[in-house]
C-alpha cells in the first residue's frame, strides 16, 4: 500500500476545510489517453487506492501502463472504542488524501479504449466517490 517514507510529524490535523470546491490543478489528463476523474470531493484511503489499482491491473492482464495521480500523505488517527475524553490524541490508523471534485485519479495508456474503460469502471466501483471516465478526445 501507499504511504510516505518519512513524516515530519507523526500526527496531523485533517484539514476538513479542504472538502469544498473544485480541483485547481490535476484536472486534465497528463500522461495517458484514458482516465478516471472524480465528480465529488471526498477522502480516499491508501487501501481504497490500492484496491482500485489491483482491479485495473487484473482487468488489463498486466498490459499497458497505469499512472496513479493521487498519493495518501495525510496520517489519520483514531481513538480506541469506549475511551473517555482527554488522554490525548489517538494512534495512527491509516493514510489518506483529499480528492477534490474534478481530480484525475488514474490514467491508462497502451491498451484498447474499450478495455481501459472497463478497467476504470471496475476501479471506480472500489472508490467511495462518484467518478467518470474521460479520454483525450472528450477534453
Amino acid at each position: 500500500m501507499l504511504e510516505p517514507k518519512k513524516l515530519r510529524h507523526r500526527k496531523q490535523q485533517r484539514n476538513r476545510g479542504a472538502f469544498y470546491g473544485k480541483a485547481q490543478r490535476g484536472y486534465q489528463l497528463a500522461f495517458g489517453s484514458v482516465g478516471l476523474k472524480t465528480q465529488e470531493t471526498g477522502e480516499l484511503t491508501a487501501r481504497q487506492i490500492e484496491a482500485a489499482r489491483r482491479a485495473m491491473t487484473h482487468c488489463v492482464a498486466r498490459g499497458g501502463k497505469i499512472w496513479i495521480r493521487v498519493f495518501p500523505h495525510t496520517p489519520v488517527s483514531r481513538k480506541a472504542a469506549e475511551v473517555p475524553m482527554g488522554s490525548g490524541k489517538g494512534s495512527l490508523e491509516y493514510f489518506a488524501t483529499i480528492a477534490k471534485a474534478g481530480t484525475v485519479l488514474f490514467e491508462m495508456d497502451g491498451i484498447g479504449e474499450d478495455i481501459a474503460r472497463h478497467a476504470l469502471r471496475l476501479a471506480g466501483s472500489k472508490l467511495p466517490l462518484k467518478t467518470k471516465i474521460i479520454t483525450r478526445t472528450s477534453l
